[in-house]
């Protein structure tokens, strides 16, 4: 007995340095060299943090780019997606309501040209990103209600579109947060 008990309590005490007290200290140092010193990126606004870079939050006026929908009502506390499926006839009635209202607030876009990301959930529920062309789909409602010219929209989603990750791996895209203090800021 004393040959497997002694070696097992042995590795269970050098796992627990280890893994309970070693790692944790490492990734937090590591994290302290990331973006935010791993509290998480921040996005200020006249001096003041108005939301994370990694975490969505809901935009309903017509003066702001529209965040992707959330089945979690973007409380991080609750991220998760809907898990209803595309035949899920909740789901559809969902959908139908969240184009019947971008329609609405956007008449001058077909609703062929509607991105799928503006009226479904991410698995996650707290997307922060768009791709550009979810952006610039809603180019139009933000100009006529701000009143500024399209194109000056066009560029603010132009100089904050996000390549790939090193050019190879995933979309490009766009933070809803940053866009809309980018817009705010245009006042100045």
């Amino acid at each position: 007995m004393k040959t497997y008990l002694l070696p097992s309590l042995k590795i269970t005490v050098i796992l627990l340095v280890l893994l309970s007290g070693l790692y944790p200290f490492v990734i937090a140092g590591i994290g302290k060299f990331t973006p935010g010193g791993g509290d998480g990126e921040t996005v200020l606004y006249k001096g003041r943090v108005v939301g994370y870079v990694n975490i969505g939050q809901k935009f309903t006026k017509d003066q702001y780019f529209w965040s992707r929908p959330s089945a979690a009502n973007y409380q991080a506390d609750a991220g998760a997606g809907s898990n209803k499926g595309p035949s899920n006839p909740d789901y559809l009635k969902g959908v139908e309501k969240l184009i019947d209202t971008f329609m609405v607030h956007n008449p001058t876009v077909k609703r062929s040209d509607i991105p799928a990301e503006l009226v479904t959930s991410s698995g996650s529920g707290l997307d922060p990103d768009l791709s550009p062309a979810g952006a610039k789909v809603q180019v139009l409602r933000i100009a006529k209600v701000r009143n500024i010219p399209a194109a000056m929209i066009y560029k603010i989603i132009d100089d904050n579109t996000e390549g790939p990750l090193l050019g190879l791996f995933g979309p490009a895209k766009v933070n809803v947060l940053k866009l809309n203090v980018a817009l705010d800021e245009l006042k100045k």
